[in-house]
């Protein structure tokens, strides 16, 4: 099968700004002569006759277990992807192909990083819906025993599926796009689009008489005159908020959260729409983020935790800005709740984060006072009233930084939490949790505490609890996965490790040595030793409250939470 033949109607259009400034070169060179004109007709007539071409040459099929995309225009390529290595289908339909009603479709396997693995860009929207529903309705695991199934679905060449029905979840309000320059990554709009238009005048300058020597003289006519640079700078920053914002509502604009023959369907967008679709059994689990100004205004954005997943900072995103009930409510509903408190780290790690945010601070402002009585310039004070207000800023800096940290374990998902300017907090499920990695740096091993990742094979590999206790850098390994720590603990049993690891202070979790790791073992033994008694919770407001939308394999773990070893919140 081949694109469609409207396609031919778009990639002369993308391909313009490319051949803009030779076609003008071609009319300024020949005088705007008949000649010129046709050069510049045959240039156009050229790259119509390769955009033709390449759309005859470029084919795709659907073979079996597996979709091949073959081109043939010079030396002929097939890529061949097995339809059992697909994450992910995304839909995407920009400007122009929405009104000729194509839309473009991309293929993640996630063995290519932050590139899609295959495109076709030009199908019509009821082919793309077809393709995608044959592509993720392919082999799932058998209810009994484990061995995978070819879930049956229409082919190449058969006719359109009709548009799966799947429950929405959630469809954010158009109210809450308002909260967008909260997040503060559209903030920086205004800059960019300035610094765009002065990229782009360097880059064509020369063509329309504006070369280097006209940029110096209107850089030198700028430095004389610093209050219309200023008054730039702070139309700029006014701007902010404004274009911000307006960039948020075109990216997210209508988001739908669905829930459709397991899959986890987001679509948004407004000139652009996009739909991803992320596997809900490989979903291991999910991160909510927040800036310093959305926990101000109550509000959080989430992403998914997921096995496999290209592209995972724009792919995995599950909400937006959203109030904060809501987010945990949304969680609870399409991956599992978290239904732990989250317990305090040791007052050691509040000295830590004091300390850090005051003593830099006041050591600059010791050194501009003394610069100041050894030189007797008054400018000195301009460096040392900046830096004693930071300094002084740093005390509620430093607790906020220490009451953000913060761990727990609810007999199914781990969570750890940390960060002020930007808190995140992850959320993975206990079978996520491939490993144990201890680190501590030579301030860490002054103070007595450690940095513990736990190791998953999902998101971003790991996730950090920092500046725990040891006996909190041991509990936990133990509490989440006791068959592969206690052989090395006291009270195995003979048929366990040697007895030199007979005190967890010795052995290799806290020894707080650089890399030093737990990881599971080439034979399970059941549990020795009691799980350590629960921590008292950070608050009651960390975690949300109870909710059962899990439906899936993950099930079982939550009965058996139910049933008893959650630690007490």
């Amino acid at each position: 099968m081949r694109l469609s033949p409207k396609v031919l109607l778009i990639d002369p259009v993308r391909m313009l700004p490319s051949l803009l400034l030779p076609l003008v070169g071609v009319l300024f060179v020949g005088g705007f002569s008949g000649r010129s004109y046709l050069w510049a007709a045959l240039g156009l007539v050229g790259t119509v006759a390769f955009a033709v071409v390449r759309w005859a040459t470029l084919t795709y099929e659907v073979l079996g277990d597996r979709l091949e995309i073959r081109r043939s225009l010079v030396s002929r390529s097939v890529r061949t992807i097995p339809l059992e290595r697909i994450r992910g289908v995304d839909v995407s339909t920009p400007p122009l192909h929405r009104v000729l009603g194509l839309a473009v479709l991309k293929i993640d396997t996630g063995a290519s990083g932050g590139d899609e693995e295959g495109r076709l860009d030009g199908v019509t929207l009821g082919e793309a819906e077809r393709l995608k529903a044959v592509l993720l309705r392919r082999a799932r695991p058998a209810d009994g025993g484990g061995v995978p199934v070819p879930a049956a679905g229409p082919l190449a060449g058969e006719a359109p599926a009709a548009r799966p029905s799947g429950r929405t979840i959630i469809e954010v309000p158009r109210m809450w796009l308002l909260y967008g320059p909260l997040s503060g990554a559209y903030l920086l709009t205004p800059f960019a689009l300035a610094g765009g238009a002065v990229g782009l005048a360097f880059q064509w300058g020369g063509d329309f008489g504006f070369g280097r020597d006209a940029a110096w003289t209107a850089g030198e006519w700028l430095w004389h005159h610093p209050y219309l640079l200023l008054g730039v700078a702070v139309l700029l920053v006014l701007a902010m908020p404004f274009a911000g914002g307006a960039m948020y509502a075109v990216f997210n604009w209508d988001f739908r959260l669905m829930e459709r023959d397991g899959y986890l369907v987001a679509e948004r967008g407004l000139v652009n729409r996009r739909s991803v679709s992320l596997e809900s059994r490989r979903v291991r689990g999910y991160e909510i983020v927040e800036g310093f100004a959305e926990r101000w205004a109550g509000v959080v954005r989430v992403w998914a935790i997921v096995t496999g997943l290209g592209d995972s900072s724009t792919r995995g995103q599950l909400l937006p800005d959203v109030p904060r009930p809501v987010a945990f409510q949304v969680t609870a509903d399409a991956i599992g709740p978290y239904r732990a408190g989250l317990r305090p780290h040791p007052p050691i790690a509040r000295n830590r984060r004091l300390f850090r945010a005051i003593f830099p601070w006041a050591a600059l402002t010791v050194l501009a006072v003394l610069g100041e009585a050894v030189t007797g310039s008054p400018l000195w004070w301009f460096l040392a009233v900046p830096a004693l207000l930071l300094a002084i800023l740093g005390v509620p800096l430093g607790i906020d930084r220490y009451r953000s940290l913060g761990h727990g374990y609810d007999g199914v998902r781990l969570a750890v939490r940390s960060g002020s300017l930007r808190r995140s907090q992850a959320v993975v499920e206990r079978r996520a949790v491939v490993g144990w990695r201890v680190r501590q740096t030579w301030f860490q091993r002054r103070a007595g505490v450690f940095t513990l990742i736990a190791g998953v094979g999902a998101g971003k590999g790991g996730y950090e609890a920092v500046d725990v206790s040891r006996a909190q850098v041991v509990g936990l390994p133990v509490e989440v996965t006791p068959d592969w720590v206690t052989p090395f603990l006291p009270g195995a049993g003979s048929e366990g490790r040697s007895s030199a690891v007979a005190r967890p202070e010795e052995s290799s979790v806290g020894t707080g040595s650089e890399g030093s790791s737990v990881r599971a073992g080439s034979e399970e033994r059941p549990s020795a030793v009691a799980r350590p008694e629960a921590r008292p919770p950070v608050g009651a407001g960390d975690a949300p409250g109870g909710g059962d939308g899990e439906g899936r394999s993950r099930a079982s773990d939550d009965r058996r939470a139910a049933g008893g070893g959650a630690p007490t919140s």
